[in-house]
């Protein structure tokens, strides 16, 4: 019971959401925290109660994981290769760990997470229980014992007697109330037997479903109870006499029961897999009925949510805690702690207006409900978070009607996201649970500008842009991003500070791409939050240069570059380089007094920014052309520039 064993570290997951732990019941339980386990598979879980700790065993990783009460990681054991049962001491001092693939059993102390111990067996240990000083451990079809309370440690195997387990992994229960007691069983096979010096005694044989995943008995050694209803009672924790293993009344749960663990003070958690049902199901001492249920939320990729891994269950020893861990399609394992289990989770509706106007009163009403009806004048504490309040204002405390159902009335002094939480804070029967409804609170509109928008800059030039920021209630810092384009410059934040007393904050740009620049302004508690945006465009940066002519000269006031009519003219293009870019070279003819196009081709731009094009030479006299080397936003490879076109240059062939 102190110490729980897990039959199989299923990987069995189901599923996504938050990482909180939802209640069954409707409602929030305010102390419930989730925390991912560090892990590859979960073996068992054992908790000590002296130091607050939880002891995790990892098969696969071949390690034992040890956190705090909020699953905060304070130390790992590895070289561990398939630990598997766990085992506190009475005296909390040591944790036993069954490591199957060492066959042997490890000690490890509990103030220094040191082992401190290392026992050869002979045999592969699974399950662990601690029972009148003594570890013992399921291995196969049988069981044994260790006893390290003498100079040297002694070893029984063979301990079942005249009980048929078939299948293997025995599992093993008992309870520090009843120190004499041990419950064995696998394979729908199950004993109890009475300890002494000697070893195991059968007390009583009988039958279990072969699906049982975990053993338990009840702190007053009355009953055992099993993971799955005894044969043919349909889903359920089983209930047998600790006497002669009669079936009794069970524990009805959902489908596939799969943990069952029962508190000092003989409160049960059952567990279940279940993707679309509660998972752990809590029923006080002397019930028959759950009192509580926990469903676990979805944070895998299904449509199914999370689940219980076999047998992982775990009470602290005061009873006031359950750890669980779940496990997602991901195989992402989960250590849930369930605070105040046995207390039922009343549910507590919070109802808000959808929108409001600021500093306006307004109303909010609400329904505190549970199973065990609360009294009239239950008091409920009241806050509201805003933006000047962040971290919350206490209002008046409200008290309840005979229904449940309370209200109260606000004037929010602060617009935007106004969110009202009202808190109940439990009583012996019912666990601490909180409700909160949000309020769209209207604020003024802010104005907000930035200049240069749709303007175009040559490459390079140094451009101011500057946002103006209209009045506004309290803040007046405006962030400014630049962002240019090309997916190999991200978004950057290149200001955030108060404008000036005109409204005003510039930034200086160098504009060697096409750039967006967006303003900020986060808002405050009576103004609302502005975003706005300026795109300029950037020329790139083009010129070409002509070589293998014999001179240049004069044609009216134009300059040609001259070549004999059998060399062909090489054109050497710049251009800022982009990847994947490419230039635009264009060839027009001059005839009769006016230029035709002759053609155009694109050709690439290194990475030197170079582009050179060799043109074929005519091989006759007389012809005048010219070339223009351009790059044209969206057909030169990207779309990082406005098209820009270089300037013409002219050529003559000669004889």
């Amino acid at each position: 019971m102190r110490r729980r064993s897990i039959s199989a570290a299923t990987t069995l997951a189901v599923v996504l959401s938050s990482a909180v732990l939802a209640a069954g019941s409707a409602g929030v339980a305010v102390a419930d925290s989730a925390t991912v386990l560090p892990v590859e598979s979960v073996g068992d879980i054992v908790v000590d109660g002296a130091h607050q700790r939880v002891y995790v065993s990892d098969p696969s990783g071949g390690k034992i994981v040890v956190t705090d009460y909020a699953g905060t990681v304070k130390a790992t054991l590895t070289g561990l290769s398939g630990v598997r049962g766990l085992a506190l001491s009475a005296d909390s001092g040591q944790v036993y760990a069954a490591v199957k693939n060492a066959n042997r059993i490890i000690s490890v102390e509990t103030g220094t997470y040191s082992e401190t111990s290392s026992y050869p067996l002979g045999v592969a240990p699974g399950d662990l229980e601690v029972v009148d000083g003594r570890i013992w451990f399921g291995y196969g079809s049988d069981f044994g014992s260790l006893d390290v309370s003498g100079a040297e440690p002694v070893v029984h195997l063979s301990q079942r007697g005249d009980v048929n387990f078939f299948g293997g992994n025995t599992l093993l229960g008992a309870d520090p109330a009843d120190p004499n007691v041990l419950v064995a069983g696998a394979g729908g096979g199950l004993a109890v037997y009475d300890l002494s010096a000697d070893g195991a005694v059968l007390r009583a044989k009988g039958d279990m479903d072969t699906a049982v995943k975990q053993l338990d008995l009840t702190p007053d050694g009355k009953q055992v109870l099993t993971s799955w209803g005894s044969p043919g009672s349909g889903y359920g924790i089983g209930a047998y006499s600790a006497t002669d293993l009669t079936a009794q009344t069970g524990y009805p749960i959902d489908s596939y029961p799969n943990a069952v663990r029962v508190a000092p003070d003989g409160s049960i958690a059952g567990g279940s897999f279940s993707w679309y049902e509660p998972d752990v199901h809590i029923i006080r001492p002397g019930g028959t009925t759950p009192v509580r249920e926990y469903d676990f939320p979805n944070t895998g990729t299904s449509s199914g949510a999370d689940t219980l891994v076999d047998g992982a269950l775990a009470w602290a020893p005061d009873s006031s805690r359950v750890f669980a861990v779940s496990v997602n399609t991901g195989g992402v394992f989960t250590l849930r702690a369930l605070t105040d289990p046995a207390k039922e989770l009343p549910a507590l509706k919070v109802t808000a207006p959808v929108k409001a106007e600021r500093a306006k009163k307004l109303t909010v009403t609400g329904r505190l409900t549970s199973a065990t009806p609360l009294p009239a004048g239950t008091a409920l504490k009241v806050t509201r978070a805003d933006l000047e309040s962040p971290g919350g204002k206490v209002l008046a405390p409200v008290k309840t009607k005979a229904d449940g159902s309370f209200a109260f009335t606000d004037v929010p002094p602060a617009g935007g996201k106004v969110t009202y939480r009202v808190f109940f804070a439990g009583d012996a029967g019912h666990a601490a649970t909180v409700g909160s409804d949000v309020v769209a609170v209207s604020r003024k509109a802010t104005a907000l500008s930035v200049t240069n928008n749709g303007k175009l800059y040559a490459y390079g030039k140094d451009v101011t842009f500057t946002a103006h920021l209209g009045a506004t209630y309290k803040n007046r810092t405006v962030a400014i991003y630049v962002d240019p384009a090309g997916s190999d410059k991200p978004k950057k934040l290149v200001k955030n500070a108060k404008v000036n007393s005109q409204g005003n904050l510039s930034v200086v740009v160098d504009m060697t791409r096409d750039t967006a620049v967006t303003a900020v302004f986060a808002g405050d508690s009576r103004s609302a939050d502005k975003t706005a945006k300026s795109t300029a465009g950037a020329y790139a940066k083009v010129s070409t240069t002509v070589s293998r002519h014999y001179k240049t000269g004069r044609i009216g006031s134009t300059t040609y570059s001259y070549f004999r009519k059998n060399t062909d003219p090489l054109f050497t293009t710049t251009m800022n380089y982009y990847a994947g870019r490419q230039q635009r070279l264009q060839v027009q003819v001059y005839y009769q007094g006016s230029w035709y196009d002759s053609g155009s081709q694109y050709f690439p731009v290194g990475t030197s920014g170079k582009s050179a094009v060799t043109l074929e030479a005519p091989g006759e006299a007389g012809i005048r052309a010219r070339i223009r080397s351009s790059y044209i936003d969206g057909s030169s490879g990207d779309n990082v520039n406005a098209t820009t076109h270089g300037a013409w240059k002219y050529i003559v062939f000669t004889n």
